[in-house]
């Protein structure tokens, strides 16, 4: 019989069906392993996913811990290894090579407090709109609306030893300064809780983008011709649109490389750089992405 907790937690979450296979990112982390948990609670299969990106001594043991949980909440276990060297944008590295080996669509642990963090993040990176809205709930997201210290409780709860990954406190990490540093402040300013009031804005901004995004949907991206053609507004979000399909992995373009892109359309310049190494460029009057 599920716990009053768990019970709780369920109703918040956006899991499949029951009786479906459900692949999940499970580093070892409470958030993870409570997603992993819930999913089991929820009557589905779940598959638990750990990859060890060998960054630092002694992280090949937290798949053990990943497994461990695994057998005692009756899921499946795969373990994987990616090789990520020390360097800059590291952060973004090792995320891209995470999903690089995960199933598409694989569920991952981020919790509300995640998405505030993402939310301040995106905005210090002027990534407009879009990454106003943080990441979207749904089964790629299921326990998106729960809260950090929920799955800690839910977890020790069930006698699970969550890893506590050192990463999470390094400064040279702006998330981790986010997190620990200017949310604080920020409650601190505004007297309560704030991550509540950055979830609800962007909800509601998500209605806006969705509407924008149903506008530019008919849109060939890559016409120049066609692209010039469109109120600016519009033309910034049907190549947002299209950066997000060559790849759904990748962290939102910020304000400056859409409209370095545009400045490629209109025949200002002939190519440009955007984020993780992506070149765009203009060719018998279409836009071209290489990787």
């Amino acid at each position: 019989m599920l716990s009053e907790l768990a019970t709780h937690l369920l109703e918040r979450c956006s899991f499949p069906v029951a009786g479906e296979r459900i692949d999940c990112a499970v580093s070892g982390g409470a958030d993870s392993l409570g997603l992993l948990a819930l999913a089991t609670f929820a009557g589905l299969h779940p598959v638990a996913y750990h990859v060890d990106h060998g960054l630092r001594e002694g992280s090949q043991d937290e798949a053990g811990v990943v497994r461990a949980a695994a057998e005692e909440l009756g899921a499946e276990f795969v373990s994987l290894r990616v090789v990520c060297a020390p360097g800059p944008n590291l952060e973004a590295r090792a995320r891209a090579a995470r999903f690089g080996v995960l199933p598409k669509g694989v569920a991952t642990g981020h919790t509300a407090d995640d998405q505030a963090e993402t939310v301040l993040l995106n905005m210090m990176r002027g990534a407009s709109l879009d990454g106003l809205c943080g990441m979207s709930k749904g089964p790629t997201h299921p326990i998106l609306s729960l809260r950090r210290a929920e799955c800690a409780s839910l977890v020790s709860s069930l006698g699970l030893v969550a890893v506590e990954d050192p990463s999470n406190t390094d400064p040279s990490f702006k998330r981790n300064r986010v997190r620990h540093e200017l949310l604080p402040l920020m409650c601190g300013i505004a007297g309560r809780d704030i991550v509540p009031l950055l979830l609800r804005q962007s909800d509601l901004m998500r209605d806006d983008a969705a509407m924008l995004d149903e506008l530019a949907a008919d849109v060939d991206t890559t016409n120049v011709i066609a692209l010039r053609g469109l109120p600016v507004s519009l033309a910034r979000r049907a190549i947002r649109r299209w950066l997000r399909d060559l790849d759904p992995t990748a962290y939102l373009p910020d304000a400056a490389a859409i409209e370095r892109i545009l400045s490629v359309a209109r025949g200002e310049i002939v190519a440009c750089e955007i984020s993780e190494g992506r070149r765009i460029k203009r060719s018998h009057g279409r836009l071209i992405s290489s990787p």
